[in-house]
């Protein structure tokens, strides 16, 4: 009988004297000598990024950090309020909250974007995937947006940066075939949003789908801790609270006629 394989990891070791991360010296080749999206990069795909992979995630990581008052934010905000002394815990709550209908939506996209790249035609299996969405009332991966409207500023400017950096491009036209699939099948104009095309710019980086959505939980991290300091500084939590026990009505029967 076979003995079961011992398990083993390639990111990291350490002596008494040394710490090493990949096959790298932390002190005398990584610490001051890379910078945190090279490290972020090197950790995740074990190898150093190139100039223009360092500008496309840099990109990507600028973007997602931010988008307002959003349900991350406000969950990160009660946490705080209801527990001042956990800061990671606040920022947990909000980290919770990156899924596939708001932030972590580049995962489902990029895996749309390798089906079509898969495909023999490529043009057929983008206006398959529009219609399979379309009849089954679906939501569509990196398309729509509740406040983007007709186009999100974002998506344009991510492509840019890619194609500057000097991308293939497969992943993005992928992505661009798809658009043209939608607004023929949807019969009008849905835009791409800014985690559709992070997961074109990204997936031609060779990121993982499946560790795709990872990218935004470690730069929302982040602007989570910005929206701690600013409700430490100026609280809006409670304000959210009052807000929403008034515009959320009982429905029960319980003080039924309490006010007539």
């Amino acid at each position: 009988m076979a003995e079961p394989r011992k398990p083993s990891t390639a990111i990291c070791t350490y002596t008494s004297d040394a710490i090493y991360v990949r096959d790298k010296s932390l002190v005398d080749e990584l610490i001051g000598e890379v910078s945190f999206t090279q490290m972020m990069f090197f950790q995740i795909m074990a190898r150093m990024p190139t100039a223009g992979e360092v500008k496309i995630v840099d990109a990507v990581l600028v973007t997602l950090m931010e988008h307002g008052i959003t349900p991350s934010a406000i969950a990160t905000r009660l946490t705080l309020m209801s527990a001042p002394e956990s800061l990671q815990g606040a920022v947990a709550a909000g980290l919770l909250g990156v899924g596939g209908q708001f932030l972590g939506t580049m995962e489902g996209a990029a895996a749309l974007i390798a089906e079509i790249i898969a495909a023999p035609d490529r043009a057929a299996a983008a206006e398959g995937i529009a219609r399979r969405h379309r009849e089954s009332k679906t939501p569509l991966p990196g398309f729509g947006h509740n406040l983007h409207r007709p186009d999100d500023p974002r998506t344009p400017k991510l492509l840019a940066v890619a194609r500057t950096a000097g991308v293939k491009g497969d992943h993005i036209a992928a992505l661009l075939a798809l658009g043209d699939a939608v607004d023929r099948v949807y019969a009008r104009h849905i835009t791409i949003n800014a985690t559709g095309a992070i997961a074109a710019v990204l997936s031609e980086l060779g990121i993982p789908v499946e560790v795709m959505r990872g990218f935004a939980v470690i730069t929302r991290a982040a602007g989570l801790v910005g929206h701690i300091k600013e409700e430490r500084e100026n609280p809006a939590a409670r304000a959210i609270w009052e807000l929403a026990a008034h515009e959320v009505e009982y429905s029960g029967d319980a003080v039924k006629g309490a006010h007539d």
